[in-house]
């Protein structure tokens, strides 16, 4: 089992009278990740699963008396999947209230109830934490950095989901499974998503839009939807950690785009998975795409780890300057290129420059791009 970032992160907060909020997309390790944490301690727990028909029901109006009682003797309680169970911010709330000696760890693949409930019923009483799939530093602490980056050509095309690192010969089937319907189940479950067929088709349209500004308008003709229908489904798809938005930059200039976005995914397989398009590199379009979405989702991963507190940008101009990212923080901008090819050069726009003046620029190529994920 690859060690997660996060394992020894959690493991300090335990028992600090606060609950253990841990998110993410399905199928990222999450229950693999609290089990080898709550396993590492001495302590009993008990474990729930949301997804089990009876465990909604065993928590629906239960009071701190009920709890107590089920609860037992056991000091840790995981509730797997919390999202699933009516009023689980209120259920939290209680347990960490009256029951201060006992630790509750909740997980949840969807935001659509978790966090909303959780972050108004819980408001000073929970520390939060985001799974991603498997960050390159974490594989680099697993393969050491030669054995990784030689692994490059298969990040790019099918991720870093943890089925798919530990059983590669499956990459392409557990991928197509999870893009099918599994990674959205919770989206397809709802009664505002009328239409699955059209989700689909937004996805893969998303997909071919990775890296340039995405047009809500263009994209509800692309599909054959209406714009509203368009930016609720993103929304939706967003909650779900299936894709993340990235904003321009714009504050100076006015030629600066102001209410352009990008979207990307959080990983490159299901990206591809959507496509259908598990082509060898040296035979893909869209190199560019696959190099700029691997390169600002594992960025993200390692921001999110390492609870680094900034903003994050694309930059462009109606004249069609732009930077590919850019994050504000310490009072600098920090702006980037992505070129895959080393031998490709870019310069920092002037116009940027004059703007800014206080910046700092870096070309990630595939020769150091090492140092922009550690």
């Amino acid at each position: 089992m690859i060690k997660r970032d996060l394992e020894v992160v959690i493991r300090e907060k335990l028992f600090k009278s606060k609950a253990i909020i841990l998110s993410g997309p399905r199928q990222v390790g999450k229950t693999t990740l609290v089990r080898t944490i709550v396993n590492a301690v001495s302590e009993p727990y008990i474990w729930f699963n949301g997804d089990e028909p009876s465990t909604p029901t065993i928590f629906n109006n239960i009071s701190s008396g009920d709890l107590r009682q089920l609860f037992g003797k056991n000091k840790i309680i995981v509730i797997d999947e919390a999202q699933k169970i009516n009023n689980i911010g209120l259920t939290l709330k209680i347990i960490v209230d009256s029951l201060p000696e006992i630790q509750v760890i909740a997980t949840g693949s969807s935001s659509f109830e978790l966090a909303g409930e959780v972050s108004e019923a819980l408001t000073g009483r929970k520390f939060e934490y985001f799974l991603y799939p498997i960050s390159y530093h974490e594989l680099v602490r697993e393969n050491g950095k030669l054995k990784e980056k030689e692994m490059l050509p298969q990040r790019l095309i099918y991720g870093s989901y943890p089925e798919v690192i530990n059983h590669p010969e499956d990459a392409r089937e557990n991928l197509i499974w999870l893009a099918d319907s599994y990674l959205y189940k919770d989206l397809l479950s709802l009664e505002t998503i009328k239409k699955p067929s059209l989700l689909v088709k937004l996805l893969q349209a998303l997909s071919w839009q990775t890296g340039n500004e995405v047009s809500y308008n263009e994209l509800s003709q692309t599909i054959g939807s209406d714009p509203k229908t368009v930016v609720k489904y993103i929304d939706l798809l967003e909650k779900a950690y299936v894709i993340f938005r990235l904003h321009p930059l714009s504050r100076n200039l006015r030629n600066e785009l102001k209410k352009s976005r990008k979207i990307y995914f959080y990983d490159n397989g299901i990206r591809n998975a959507v496509i259908g398009n598990f082509n060898r590199l040296e035979s893909r379009i869209d190199l560019g795409a696959l190099w700029e979405n691997y390169l600002i989702s594992e960025r993200k991963k390692l921001i999110g780890y390492k609870r680094v507190y900034g903003n994050q940008f694309f930059w462009r101009t109606t004249q069609k300057q732009e930077i590919d990212y850019i994050e504000e923080y310490d009072g600098l901008f920090h702006a980037y290129e992505f070129k895959f090819n080393p031998k490709k050069k870019s310069r920092l726009s002037k116009t940027f420059a004059k703007a800014y003046p206080g910046h700092y620029f870096k070309l990630v190529n595939s020769d150091n791009y090492d140092a922009f994920l550690m």
